[in-house]
């Protein structure tokens, strides 16, 4: 089986909402499983701390997941078109991943959540996706051919799936984004054991898909 990371932050639970439907397309593909992680708040007190582990939701995602996932799922809440600051205080201390190459040549996608329709989703998984390209990784996105795509009236986008919460953060998604946040992580799935069969041919030991 290889491991798909769905690493997510949420503060209200569209986030974590998004990435239950990623996990359940990545399901849906044999040979592939779902691993959901997530990361702990920050805090501008030099004394706060969040516990070793999560009251709820995902456990907190370490470095070793990164080796040893396929393909990798990122979702954030839009912060003034761009990802939260516990998202962005993860990545940047993923340097020995970066200088190992621990992610060069996986798939990854990006997801995200807002609380108004021009909340800055659209620039929010842009952004997203620049640290993923400094990691080598191969950036996919939703194709304009899922009707869904077309359909949504509360997120989805080309870049990826997003929701729109409203200003009480609701995160109930709509059919259509939890279709297209479905359909994203199938396809993730699908280019992961895709990529992972033709580099094993070359690599028997390639990082995250050892059988």
């Amino acid at each position: 089986m290889r491991d798909i990371l769905i690493l997510y932050y949420s503060h209200r639970g569209s986030v974590r909402a998004l990435a239950e439907q990623i996990a359940l397309g990545v399901d849906s593909v044999p040979g592939a499983q779902p691993r959901l992680r997530t990361v702990p708040k920050v805090s501008t007190l030099c004394e706060a701390s969040e516990p070793a582990v999560p009251t709820a939701g995902a456990p907190y995602v370490e470095l070793s997941d990164l080796e040893a996932c396929a393909g990798l799922a990122l979702g954030s809440p839009t912060r003034f078109g761009n990802m939260a600051a516990p998202m962005k205080y993860f990545w940047d201390g993923t340097l020995t991943a970066w200088h190992n190459g621990a992610l060069a040549g996986k798939p990854a996608t990006v997801f995200t959540a807002s609380g108004s329709l021009h909340g800055g989703n659209e620039a929010t998984l842009l952004t997203m996706m620049l640290p993923l390209l400094h990691h080598g990784m191969i950036v996919m996105g939703l194709p304009q051919t899922w009707p869904e795509l077309s359909a949504s009236r509360d997120g989805g986008t080309p870049y990826g799936a997003s929701h729109v919460s409203g200003p009480q953060g609701n995160p109930a998604l709509s059919a259509e984004a939890a279709r297209l946040a479905f359909l994203q992580g199938q396809r993730l799935a699908q280019l992961s054991l895709k990529l992972c069969n033709e580099s094993t041919h070359a690599n028997p030991s390639a990082t995250g898909c050892q059988r």
